[in-house]
This record gives structure tokens, C-alpha cells and sequence, in this order.
């Protein structure tokens, strides 16, 4: 059930549910401006889920009609699916960076997205029962997006947004996805860092649309820990300290030593405490969104892409010698 609680005066958590094992819910965030509120976020599209976010926000005494900004931090389904109805009832802007179309350009025709990425899964080498297990279920997945709308203004490095708690800075970060970016508030030192950084560290990389998406991720880690944020709001999960310590988190996590049995980037092992989609294409990606979604006959699964480019950033890794 949708859940809204405060965070500050002023700021406001909108607790969300998601169908998805392993990932009960996600996060919107609500920012008192003026006569109304700045959106951070929509949560995901489905039956019934719009009630789920006014339920939320009637928990802390706003309503949907409060929205005088919507702004999202990435274009994954679960951050920006409910962006249409909600600018739709509130009459609001939507702000999201330009980079969207690893999300928008699939949206209007899932079957040809699912036909795709089937195949180049299989010319990435996985193993055609794996391939049909995840088909059959697929069918059956909504894609979380009510319809795909243009933002009115790009989300870009610099933009600022001004609130009751004052101006939040734009600052991009890709690597989880192309469209990612965080806002900083600099005098409070409060980061809504989407799912750049979250309280559990968890790794996953859009992958097909940037050159090298986890050496864009270590780089936006460098950028966000230059900010020196003492509290961050995640897009799941709740508040935490130690923004630094979770970063370094995520550092460790994409070491040589947490590489181990990879090799050349050729050959894959993936389960559900690393998810390696940027490193070696669209195949790995294939696997990992089924493994995310909870279909359990994926785990474990070997995948073969060697046609796939490799990563710059973990074959410089790879070099320096992971054990395995």
C-alpha cells in the first residue's frame, strides 16, 4: 500500500509498491514550493497505482492537485511510469533529461522490444530454454509506463529548482541509466540520489545506448562524493547517512577482487548479488531483468557473449588480476 511519511519540514517521503520480488516498493519525493509541491519521481504505472500515490500523499495532507513540478530522475518505469496521469491532473511541467530513449523508444511497441532483445540474447549466446522461460513471462509483465510523454524542459548539469527548503542543483550521473541524474540541496547537504546510490548496494547498468555505462557510473560516483551529502533520499529504500561510506560501497563492489571467474569479458556467471548489464550486452541484460523480476529458472545461468564489446574501465580491471 502507498505510504507518506516526513522526512523534515517541508520534504516528504511517498512510499510506493512494485510487483517485483526483491524490490517491494520505490520512492517519490514530495518538496513543499510555495502553494504546492515539487514531484520527485512517479512510481510505476498499473491498476490501481495512482490511487496507491494519492493514498501516499493524503498521508501526509497533499493531493495530486499540489504537483506544480514533476521531476524525474531517470526513465526506468518504476521512476517515471505515472508521469502522463499526473500531468495530466495537476496541469504540472515534467522535467527529465534528454538521454530518455533507452526507455522511450521501446515504449510504444513492447512486442518488437521483446523480439529484439530475444534475439540478440540468443546471438549473444543464452540458451534458447532460458530465452523461452523469460518469453512466456514476458507476455504476461505490463511495461509499468501509462503512455510516453515529452518533458518541457531537459534536466540538465547546472538547472536548478527552487523549493520551501531552496535551491536543488541538477547534476548528471549516468551509469544506471543514460537519463540518471541526482539533486543536491547544498546548504542542507541532502542528495535525492534516485537509484544511483541506494541504502543496498545494487548494481545494474543500462546497456546499448553509451559507450561504457559502468565507467560512467564510477565516474558520476566521483561526482556525487565531491558533493559531501550528509543525508540521501534513494529511489527505494529509506533515508541514510553516510553517503561516503555507500559510495565506497559501490566502489568495492566494482573492484578487481569482486570480478572473480570473469575473464576477457567473454564469459558470465550471473545471480542475484551482481548485475554486470553494461559489461557485456544486451544478452547479460536480457538475463539479469528476468533475474530481477524473480524468475528463479534464470539464476545461475551461464551467458556467452563474445560478439558483445567490452567495458574499457573492467577490462582495465580484469588486467590487473582477478582471482578466479
Amino acid at each position: 500500500m502507498g505510504r507518506g511519511e516526513r522526512v523534515v519540514p517541508g520534504l516528504w517521503r511517498l512510499r510506493l509498491p512494485l510487483p517485483w520480488p526483491g524490490v517491494p516498493h520505490g520512492n517519490a519525493w514530495a518538496i513543499a514550493s510555495g502553494t504546492g509541491i515539487v514531484l520527485v519521481d512517479t512510481g510505476m504505472h498499473g491498476p490501481g497505482s495512482l490511487a496507491q500515490l494519492e493514498r501516499a500523499l493524503d498521508q501526509v495532507g497533499l493531493r495530486l492537485e499540489d504537483v506544480r513540478l514533476l521531476v524525474v530522475t531517470h526513465a526506468h518505469s518504476d521512476h517515471w511510469g505515472q508521469a502522463a496521469p499526473i500531468v495530466d491532473r495537476a496541469g504540472c511541467e515534467l522535467w527529465m533529461h534528454p538521454d530518455h530513449a533507452h526507455a522511450t523508444a521501446t515504449a510504444g511497441d513492447p512486442a518488437a522490444a521483446l523480439a529484439r532483445r530475444l534475439e540478440v540474447g540468443r546471438q549473444s549466446g543464452v540458451p534458447e530454454a532460458a530465452l523461452a522461460a523469460y518469453a512466456e513471462r514476458a507476455k504476461d509483465i505490463p511495461s509499468g509506463i501509462a503512455r510516453v510523454i515529452a518533458p518541457d524542459r531537459d534536466l540538465l548539469a547546472g538547472v536548478e529548482l527552487e523549493t520551501d527548503l531552496g535551491t536543488w542543483t541538477v547534476h548528471e550521473t549516468p551509469g544506471h541509466a543514460p537519463s540518471h541524474v541526482c539533486l543536491f540541496q547544498a546548504q542542507r547537504r541532502v542528495l535525492i540520489s534516485g537509484d544511483h546510490v541506494l541504502g543496498r548496494i545494487s548494481l545494474y547498468f543500462d546497456y546499448g545506448y553509451s559507450p561504457d555505462p559502468v565507467g560512467e557510473f564510477l565516474a558520476s560516483l566521483d561526482r556525487v562524493d565531491a558533493l559531501d551529502a550528509r543525508l540521501a533520499l534513494s529511489g527505494h529504500g529509506k533515508p541514510f547517512v553516510d553517503v561516503h561510506g555507500h559510495i565506497e560501497a559501490n566502489r568495492a563492489r566494482l573492484s578487481a577482487a569482486e570480478l572473480r571467474g570473469i575473464r576477457g569479458g567473454r564469459l558470465l556467471r550471473i545471480g542475484r548479488g551482481a548485475c554486470w548489464t553494461g559489461a557485456w550486452g544486451e544478452g547479460a541484460r536480457l538475463v539479469v531483468r528476468a533475474i530481477l523480476l524473480g524468475h528463479r529458472p534464470l539464476e545461475g545461468v551461464r551467458v556467452l557473449a563474445a560478439t558483445a564489446p567490452p567495458v574499457r574501465r573492467l577490462r582495465r580491471m580484469l588486467s590487473r588480476g582477478a582471482d578466479g
